[in-house]
C-alpha cells in the first residue's frame, strides 16, 4: 500500500490506494468528483462549526458569557418587545443567551430622572455594553461613561441632542440607530392633512421638558405655513397635568391632534388614548405601542426593527469594533398603521389614499 497527498490548501487530504483500486487513469477522472465530495463535506463542518466560532469570540474574554447592560426609560412589560428583537436578533447572528451573553436590565418605569442612576448602576457592574433607548437614556450613559461600548436606539436627533459627534462619525463610545423623529414631526402633520381634508387646525401634545420637543418647535411655524394650518402646542409636564391637558385641547374643538415622542406619554398612552377617544378627537401618535392601546394613527419607524438592527451593531462591536468607527444608521423603511376600529369609535371615514398607503389596517 502507498500513500499519495493530494494538494488541497487547507485542510490536507489523504487518500490511500490499495489493492484492486482503479487504474491511474480512472483515479485522475475521479480525483475532480472525490474533490468536490471533500469540499461539499467540509463546507458543511463549516457551517455547523459557525455558532461555535461565535461562541469562541464572546468567550474568549474570560471563558464567560459577554454581559449586555440594558437600560430603558419605560417598564418591563412595554420594553418586552423591543427586548425580545433584540435578543432574537442576536440569536440569528450565533450568540446564544445564557452561554454567549446575558443581559442585565435596568427600567426606569417611565421616570426619566431614574436614568443616571440606572446607567451608573450598570457601569459599575462593569458590563461589557450598554444597550440604550431614547435620547434621555443615552444621555445618561454618555454622563456615566467614556469607555463602555454603547448601541443607542433613540427616535430623536442625536447630533442635536449631543450623544453623537456626527452620524456619519460619532466618535466617542456611542453609536446605534436614529428613528428620524425630528423629521417625522412634520410628515405627521402632512398625514393628518391627507386623513382630515378639512382640517385647519391641529392641537400638539407636548412635553416641554423632553429633548424631543425643541426639533419640533423648530419647524412649527414653517411647516404649519407650508400646510395652511393653525398649530397650537399644549404643554403637559406631569402625569397629573395629562387629563387637564387634553382638555384644555378638547376645549379649542382642534380637528385633529399630534402627540410628541414622549416617555411620560408612551407610558401614559391608554390614558390619553382614551381620552382622545371620549372627546371624539383623531390623532397621530409616535409611537405604534399607541395605535396597538387603541389609538388611531401611527406614521414612523418600527422600534422592533431599529433594535433588530442594534443587535448587528452589538454583534460587529463584541467582535472586536469600535464605536467611533461604525456610523449611525438611520431607518430606510417607515411604517403605517391604521386603526379602523378607532376610526369608527368617534365616527370618522379616512380616504382611500390613506387606507391604501397603509402598511397594516387594524379591524
Amino acid at each position: 500500500m502507498k500513500t499519495i497527498t493530494m494538494g488541497l490548501a487547507a485542510p490536507r487530504i489523504v487518500a490511500t490506494l490499495v489493492p484492486g483500486a482503479p487504474a491511474p487513469a480512472a483515479r485522475r477522472a475521479e480525483q475532480p468528483s472525490r474533490i468536490a465530495r471533500w469540499c461539499g463535506v467540509l463546507g458543511l463542518a463549516l457551517l455547523l462549526l459557525v455558532p461555535v466560532a461565535a461562541a469562541t469570540a464572546q468567550d474568549a474574554r474570560s471563558g464567560k458569557p459577554v454581559r449586555i447592560g440594558r437600560l430603558s426609560p419605560l417598564s418591563a412589560a412595554t420594553d418586552a418587545p423591543h427586548l425580545q428583537a433584540f435578543r432574537k436578533a442576536l440569536g440569528d447572528l450565533g450568540w446564544r443567551e445564557g452561554i454567549g451573553f446575558v443581559i442585565e436590565e435596568r427600567f426606569a418605569d417611565g421616570k426619566p430622572e431614574r436614568l443616571e442612576v440606572l446607567a451608573a448602576d450598570l457601569v459599575r457592574r462593569q458590563v461589557d455594553l450598554i444597550l440604550v433607548g431614547s435620547t434621555p437614556g443615552a444621555l445618561a450613559v454618555k454622563k456615566a461613561t467614556s469607555t463602555i461600548p454603547v448601541v443607542m436606539v433613540t427616535t430623536g436627533d442625536p447630533v442635536e441632542a449631543g450623544i453623537v459627534a456626527s452620524l456619519a462619525r460619532p466618535g466617542g463610545n456611542i453609536t446605534g440607530v436614529t428613528g428620524l423623529a425630528h423629521v417625522l414631526k412634520a410628515k405627521r402633520l402632512e398625514l393628518l392633512k391627507e386623513a382630515l381634508p378639512g382640517v385647519s387646525r391641529v392641537a400638539v401634545l407636548a412635553n416641554p421638558t423632553s429633548p424631543y420637543t425643541p426639533p419640533f418647535m423648530q419647524v412649527r411655524e414653517r411647516t404649519a405655513r407650508t400646510l395652511g394650518l393653525a398649530v397650537p402646542v399644549h404643554e403637559v409636564r406631569d402625569r397629573s397635568g395629562i387629563a387637564a391637558g387634553l382638555q384644555a385641547i378638547a376645549a379649542e374643538r382642534p380637528g385633529a391632534v399630534m402627540v410628541l415622542t414622549d416617555v411620560m406619554f408612551i407610558t401614559e398612552r391608554r390614558r390619553i388614548v382614551e381620552l382622545l377617544t371620549q372627546h371624539r378627537l383623531p390623532a397621530v401618535y409616535p409611537e405604534r405601542e399607541f395605535v396597538d392601546a387603541g389609538g388611531l394613527m401611527f406614521y414612523g419607524a418600527s422600534l422592533a426593527s431599529l433594535y433588530r438592527h442594534a443587535a448587528v451593531y452589538a454583534d460587529r462591536i463584541l467582535k472586536g469594533a469600535r464605536p467611533a468607527d461604525l456610523p449611525v444608521e438611520q431607518p430606510t423603511t417607515l411604517e403605517l398603521l391604521v386603526n379602523l376600529t378607532a376610526a369608527k369609535a368617534i365616527g370618522l371615514t379616512l380616504p382611500p389614499s390613506v387606507l391604501a398607503r397603509a402598511d397594516r389596517l387594524i379591524e
